[in-house]
């Protein structure tokens, strides 16, 4: 149980975010309803902790009210609506080299004896196959613009690892790309990036990231499959657990997730070449 200080602090409610709500800053800590991935997510912490990997929250524990406690990171989010800075290549290859010093950082981490990674969701009938590829590392999985904690026009942190998972590299660097380059239909992108050349951007974070040449001929077969795999994941988890994640399925993202779809089958070979080029 997390000990509370002697003088408590106000709650501030904290903005951002799809699916998570009821989180709160109370003084240099930030408080979270726990989620059904709490386990290896808490274990995966307390690993960052360990090896002195700076770019994530330290798990602090549980206070009286049930919530997970975790310190607060400092810095700059891209919130809604989007600035325009989401759009600049040197924050954009800072994220590439946050996600690689991460997965560097938790490449010696295995999930605990009886923890289930998960989201507590049944897979529904009609599921395309995942990747073959076999799981290297506890991905974060989430690269959200909402969950990058930018300091002086850099990334610095990662927050919210709800959707920890063990994948494969080339998945890591693929949900870095979903968001940042972004993968999909530009009319479905934030405004500051509609008009982006997103095969290059694509570039830009494999170089960052340090990607190899068998990821990168890997990337359009495993965005393809993802986004397949996507749509049927979406509405089951819409379905089982409501709340912002019905909110999003009822907003189209279905939808959306067709349109991306489409998208990356008629830019897959534009891609491919990017990440290939000399």
């Amino acid at each position: 149980m997390y000990v509370e200080p002697s003088e408590p602090h106000p709650e501030i409610p904290l903005a951002g975010g799809d699916v998570t709500e009821g989180v709160v800053r109370a003084g240099d800590t930030v408080r979270r309803p726990v989620g059904p991935n709490a386990p290896l997510v808490h274990a995966l912490l307390r690993h960052l902790e360990d090896v002195g990997f700076a770019g994530a929250p330290r798990f602090l524990g549980i206070d009286a009210a049930g919530r997970e406690v975790l310190t607060f990171v400092p810095g700059e989010v891209a919130g809604r609506p989007r600035p325009a800075w989401i759009a600049d290549e040197e924050r954009l290859a800072s994220v590439g080299r946050l996600v690689r010093d991460y997965d560097q950082a938790v490449a010696g981490f295995v999930v605990p004896a009886g923890v289930r990674p998960g989201y507590g969701v049944s897979e529904p009938p009609g599921m395309p196959p995942e990747p073959s590829y076999p799981a290297e590392v506890v991905g974060h999985m989430d690269y959200t613009p909402d969950n990058i904690v930018f300091r002086d026009g850099r990334a610095a942190a990662l927050i919210d690892f709800d959707m920890a998972k063990p994948v494969a590299r080339v998945e890591e660097a693929l949900n870095a790309m979903l968001y940042w380059a972004p993968l999909g239909d530009p009319a479905d992108a934030d405004p500051p990036l509609r008009e982006v050349d997103v095969p290059r951007r694509c570039r830009i974070l494999a170089d960052a990231y340090g990607m190899s040449d068998v990821d990168r001929s890997r990337l359009v077969e495993v965005a393809l499959l993802r986004a397949r795999r996507s749509w049927f994941s979406m509405k089951q988890i819409a379905e089982e657990r409501g709340g912002g994640w019905a909110r999003m399925w009822d907003e189209g993202v279905g939808d959306k997730i067709k349109r991306r779809e489409a998208w990356l089958e008629r830019n897959a070979v534009a891609i491919d070449a990017a990440l290939h080029a000399v």
